[in-house]
């Protein structure tokens, strides 16, 4: 994890290269084989300036340079909707104490009113219950991420329509449930 303390300002500035400078520079030198980010349907306008500076950065590495995978994971958008198939669930609760720690360290905000604490929490083992309907939970606490490795392997591909593309699937599956489902009685 790095934490270069940047304010938000900065990393919403779309002509600001400093965050994309610094990423890249640690990128060289630690050589991450797996890289987590924010996911890029967030909704949260500083989390999607990371998540696409980040992406910015990884693709100005040199090809043999580049992470093998990259994750886009969930914090003020939960990846919920994506097919099931799509989302990469994460195994999060073998270590709760640390966790609990980790979100611990945003206490400002939580004695502010913001619970995030229990929220977090929350959020983990909702999608562990429900992320396979008719099985026994694998997992006491999943969160959800968006596999951004193929963003990364191809700078061809369009960021936007790579995301729109599994919201896109989300909307084909509720019209075929609807369809399905919602006969007309006559």
């Amino acid at each position: 994890m790095v934490q270069l303390d940047y304010p938000s300002s900065a990393v919403k500035d779309p002509h600001g290269t400093a965050l994309r400078d610094d990423l890249l520079e640690v990128l060289r030198a630690t050589r991450p084989r797996v890289v987590y980010t924010h996911n890029p349907a967030d909704k949260h306008d500083t989390h999607l300036a990371v998540a696409f500076t980040a992406l910015a950065a990884l693709r100005e590495l040199a090809p043999e340079e580049r992470p093998t995978t990259v994750y886009g994971c969930e914090v003020w958008r939960g990846l919920d909707w994506m097919d099931d198939g799509d989302k990469v669930p994460l195994d999060v609760g073998r270590r709760e104490a640390l966790s609990t720690g980790l979100i611990g360290v945003y206490d400002s905000q939580v004695e502010g009113g913001k619970r995030y604490d229990l929220a977090t929490a929350g959020r983990r083992r909702a999608n562990a219950s429900y992320f396979q309907s008719h099985e026994t939970d694998a997992a006491e606490q999943l969160w959800y991420a968006m596999d951004l490795t193929p963003l990364v392997r191809d700078d061809s591909l369009d960021v936007g329509r790579f995301v729109l593309g599994h919201v896109d699937k989300f909307r084909a599956g509720v019209d075929a449930k609807i369809k399905k489902y919602w006969v007309r009685k006559r």
